[in-house]
C-alpha cells in the first residue's frame, strides 16, 4: 500500500505520543541552544560596532559577560537537547521492534508462509534502525528549525521589515524548498532501494540456508554472479541516492552564501538613505550568516529522509497488515473432550485443498490419516490447529466452534509436531522448554526418553546444557525431528497431532517413538498423518485423504 510522506510521518508521529513530555522540552532546549549559538555571533557583532565607535544597546563590558552566560548554556543546552532526543529515538525503537513482533506474531503462520524471509529480517533489523534517523534527527530538528528561524526573522525585520521578508524567504528555500526538490528529483529511488535491500537480504538468507546444496552440486559461480548482479543493482540505486545528495548540498552551499549577500547589499542600501543604522547593515548580516544551521540540518534531510520514508513504509506495511486468522482474546475457555470437523473445504488462494471432509475424533484413542502428497493431511492438522480459518465448514472442539475459542486455551489443550522442526540458536534444554517454559529437567528427559532423543542427548559434552548451533546445523534430520516429539510429549497436552512424526527415523527409533505415542491413545486424542503403513497399525482408525476428499 502506497502512502504519502504527510501520512507516514503522521503515523510515525503518533507512535511518539507516550513520550510527548521528553519530545517538547526537548525541542524547546534545542531552539534555545541554537539561539545561544547564534547571539555569540551577534554579540560579537555588537561588540565591533562599539569598536567602531557606533552606539548600540550593549556595552562592551556587557557582551562579555552575556558572551560568557550563553557560551556555557549552549553547551549544556546541546547536550541535553542531544541525550533528550536519542533517549526517545531509542525507546521508540524498542517500541516499534515490540509492536512488530506482537504483529508478526498475530500474522503468523497464515499471512508469513507467502512473505520472503529475508525481506521480513531487513524490515525488523535495518528498517526499523533506519527510523532512529526520524526520531533523533527529523521531528526534533523540523520544530526547532521552524521556530528559531521565525525567532531571527522577526530579530532581523525589527531593523527593518524588507530584511525580515528576505531572512523569512531564506529559511522557507533553505529549509523547505530544497528538500522538497531533492525529493522530487529523488522520486522512487529510496523505495527502490530498500526493497532491492529486502531481495538480497532474503537472497543471501537462501544462499546460507542451502550452501551445502550448492556446494554439492557446483551451483557456486552461478550463485556469485546472481549475488554480483543483485549487488550491482543496490550500488546503482546507492551511487543515485548519494549524487542527490551531493546536490542537496551544492544548493544548501550556494544558498547560504547568497542570502547574506542580500540581506548585506539591501541593509546597505537602506543605511545610504538613512533609513537604518550601522547596527542595521553589520548586524542582520551577521545574524543572517550564524542562524543557517537549523534549516541545513532541515535541507540535509532531503536525500536522507527518502530511504527513512522508504523504510517506514515497510515497517507501517507490517503494522497495518490485517491477519488472515485474527487471534481470539475473549473467547471461551475449554477442557478437551473431543473434536470434528463437519463439511470442511479449504483453498488455498484458488487451489482446491480439501473438499467436503467430516470427521469424528473421540477424547481418547488415535485416528490415522493417509493419502497421497499434496492431498491435504497437513492442511486438515493445520485447520484444527486454527492456522487457517476453513473456506467453509466447521470444526468443532469440545463441543465449541474452534472461531469462539480463547486463542491460548485452544494452544494449550493442542500440541503438532511437524516433518520439520526449528532449532533455535540456545541450549537444547532451552529448546526443550518452548513447549513448558517452566519444566523441571525431570519433566525435560521423560520427554526425551518418549522421544528416544535422551540417549544422544546425554552422550553430548554437555548433555542438555549443549548449545544447539546455528539453526540447529548440528543436529540431524532425526535427530530435530525427535527433538520435535520430545517438545509434543512436554507440552502434555490432550489432543495431540503428529504430522509424519517418523519420515525421518530409522525403523529402531520409529518404533520407541509410535510405541510412546501409543501409550497415550487411553488418555489423550491423538491424530496421526503419515503415508507409513507401519505407523498406521497403531492407529484404532484409518481413514485416507485422496483427491482433498475423505474415504
Amino acid at each position: 500500500m502506497k502512502r504519502s510522506k504527510i501520512k507516514i510521518m503522521l503515523s510515525l508521529g503518533s507512535i511518539a505520543k507516550p513520550l510527548l513530555y521528553i519530545m517538547i522540552p526537548a525541542v524547546l532546549m534545542g531552539v534555545a541552544g541554537y539561539l545561544c549559538a547564534e547571539f555569540i555571533t551577534i554579540l560579537g557583532g555588537y561588540g565591533l560596532v562599539n569598536i567602531l565607535g557606533f552606539e548600540t544597546a550593549f556595552s562592551l563590558k556587557k557582551i562579555l559577560v552575556i558572551l560568557g552566560v550563553i557560551a556555557v548554556l549552549r553547551g549544556v543546552l546541546h547536550y541535553a537537547e542531544q541525550y533528550s532526543n536519542h533517549f526517545i529515538a531509542f525507546k521508540l525503537l524498542a517500541i516499534l521492534r515490540d509492536r512488530v513482533f506482537g504483529k508478526l506474531r498475530q500474522l503468523c503462520p497464515a499471512k508469513l508462509e507467502c512473505k520472503d524471509k529475508g525481506s521480513l529480517i531487513s524490515v525488523i533489523t535495518s528498517d526499523i534502525e533506519l527510523l532512529e534517523v526520524f526520531y533523533a534527527h527529523t521531528i526534533s530538528p523540523i520544530a526547532i528549525g521552524i521556530i528559531s528561524s521565525a525567532i531571527t526573522a522577526v530579530f532581523i525585520g525589527q531593523y527593518h521589515f524588507l530584511l525580515g521578508i528576505i531572512a523569512a524567504a531564506a529559511y522557507i528555500f533553505v529549509g523547505a524548498v530544497i528538500p522538497v526538490i531533492i525529493s522530487k528529483i529523488c522520486g522512487s529511488t529510496a523505495e527502490d532501494f530498500r526493497r532491492e535491500n529486502g531481495k538480497l537480504s532474503d537472497f543471501v538468507l537462501e544462499t546460507l540456508y542451502g550452501i551445502s546444496e550448492i556446494i554439492r552440486f557446483g551451483a557456486g559461480e552461478k550463485r556469485i554472479s546472481e549475488m554480483e548482479e543483485r549487488t550491482g543493482k543496490l550500488s546503482e540505486k546507492d551511487r543515485l541516492l548519494k549524487r542527490n545528495n551531493g546536490i542537496c548540498l551544492a544548493v544548501t552551499t550556494i544558498s547560504v552564501t547568497v542570502f547574506p549577500i542580500i540581506i548585506l547589499a539591501v541593509s546597505a542600501a537602506l543605511y545610504q538613505k538613512n533609513i537604518i543604522g550601522f547596527d542595521g547593515v553589520i548586524i542582520p548580516t551577521i545574524a543572517m550568516f550564524s542562524s543557517f544551521g537549523p534549516v541545513i540540518a532541515l535541507a540535509n534531510l532531503g536525500g536522507g529522509l527518502q530511504q527513512t520514508f522508504a523504510a517506514a513504509d515497510r515497517v507501517l506495511d507490517i503494522l497495518e497488515e490485517k491477519p488472515s486468522v485474527p487471534e481470539i482474546i475473549g473467547g471461551a475457555e475449554i477442557k478437551f473432550t473431543g473434536a470434528n470437523a463437519n463439511n470442511v473445504s479449504f483453498s488455498y488462494g484458488d487451489e482446491r485443498v480439501l473438499e467436503d471432509v467430516s470427521l469424528q475424533i473421540p477424547k481418547s484413542g488415535i485416528i490415522g490419516i493417509t493419502g497421497k502428497s499434496g492431498s491435504g493431511k497437513s492442511t486438515l492438522l493445520k485447520l484444527f490447529m486454527r492456522f487457517w480459518e476453513t473456506s467453509s465448514g466447521r470444526i468443532y472442539i469440545s463441543g465449541k466452534n474452534i472461531n469462539s475459542i480463547k486463542t491460548n486455551s485452544l494452544r494449550n489443550s493442542e500440541s503438532l509436531v511437524t516433518q520439520d522442526t526449528h532449532i533455535f540458536k540456545d541450549t537444547i534444554e532451552n529448546n526443550l522448554k518452548i513447549a513448558k517454559l517452566d519444566a523441571t529437567r525431570e519433566e525435560i528427559e521423560s520427554a526425551c526418553k518418549k522421544a528416544s532423543i535422551h540417549d544422544f542427548i546425554m552422550s553430548l559434552p554437555n548433555g542438555y546444557d549443549t548449545q544447539a548451533g546455528e539453526l540447529g546445523d548440528m543436529l540431524s534430520g532425526g535427530e530435530k525431528q525427535r527433538i520435535g516429539a520430545a517438545r509434543a510429549f512436554l507440552h502434555d497436552s490432550d489432543f495431540m497431532l503428529f504430522d509424519e512424526p517418523t519420515s525421518n527415523l530409522d525403523a529402531l527409533n520409529e518404533a520407541v517413538i509410535l510405541k510412546s505415542i501409543a501409550e497415550q491413545k487411553n488418555k489423550k486424542a491423538i491424530l496421526l498423518v503419515s503415508h507409513r503403513a507401519s505407523t498406521m497399525r497403531i492407529a484404532d482408525k484409518v481413514f485416507s485423504v485422496e483427491n482433498g476428499r475423505k474415504s
